[in-house]
């Protein structure tokens, strides 16, 4: 039977509701499923805990969630390029779960993996290990943290099947993996759906883990920091 459905907009809304978890795929901007984002925003539903290694830039990604106050909680690695989030940190209006950004992949891992809680000796002697149990193990600290379970993912694919077998695109292959796996509930979008199955060798993300897909819509790809240089001198130039 086919995963895919008609749009992202029908399938977000009959699942995402108040006061859930959702962990997002992406790394800066790559890899961000953008339409799945855009209809949790148009879904109006609120007070969401946000699981994602940052939360995107200002207008764009998961910063729209923070644009229209749908997100109360963040648990997350890094979230320095969006000032918005920092400003409604900073006046208490957001919560946020800081993790080191290997714990974090780990965490979401393990959740998808059916492991409760793991030992690590990230984090130990700073604040994210504040409150945590700790422990030794060959004369090294650890600090215990817990898998991650949310309660929707949501990720974004190169390709996929109609049973929901997922290509990641390089920098796309860093979140996306762990978070298709970590969830009650995986919605994926992707920007070719192939009309036979995708060759098993190529699979990232077996379609077992995907409840439902749509077909991503095409879009510009915003790049997050973009570094040039100026054009070295040539004879046509004059250099």
């Amino acid at each position: 039977m086919s995963k895919l459905r008609s749009s992202a907009a029908e399938i977000v809304t009959e699942t995402v509701r108040d006061g859930m978890t959702l962990a997002v795929g992406g790394f800066g901007l790559s890899g961000n499923p953008f339409d799945l984002i855009e209809a949790v925003r148009d879904s109006g539903a609120g007070d969401l805990t946000v699981v994602s290694n940052n939360m995107g830039v200002d207008g764009t990604s998961l910063g729209l969630l923070l644009e229209t106050r749908q997100v109360r909680r963040v648990i997350a690695s890094y979230v320095g390029e969006n000032r918005l989030f920092a400003a409604q940190y900073l006046a208490g209006e957001i919560e946020i779960e800081f993790a080191p950004q290997g714990t974090l992949a780990e965490r979401l891992r393990a959740g998808g993996a059916g492991i409760p809680a793991f030992y690590t000796p990230t984090g130990v002697g700073t604040a994210v290990a504040e409150g945590k149990p700790h422990a030794d193990f060959d004369g090294r600290t650890c600090v215990l943290e817990r898998g991650i379970v949310a309660d929707v993912a949501l990720v974004h694919a190169a390709l996929a099947d109609a049973e929901g077998n997922l290509v990641f695109r390089r920098t796309a292959r860093n979140f996306n993996p762990v978070v298709a796996t970590a969830a009650r509930v995986t919605i994926a979008e992707a920007e070719v759906v192939a009309d036979d199955y995708v060759d098993p060798d190529r699979v990232h993300t077996p379609g077992i883990f995907v409840d439902h897909l749509v077909l991503a819509a095409p879009r510009a790809k915003p790049i997050e920091q973009r570094t040039v240089r100026p054009a070295a001198p040539t004879a046509r130039t004059g250099g």
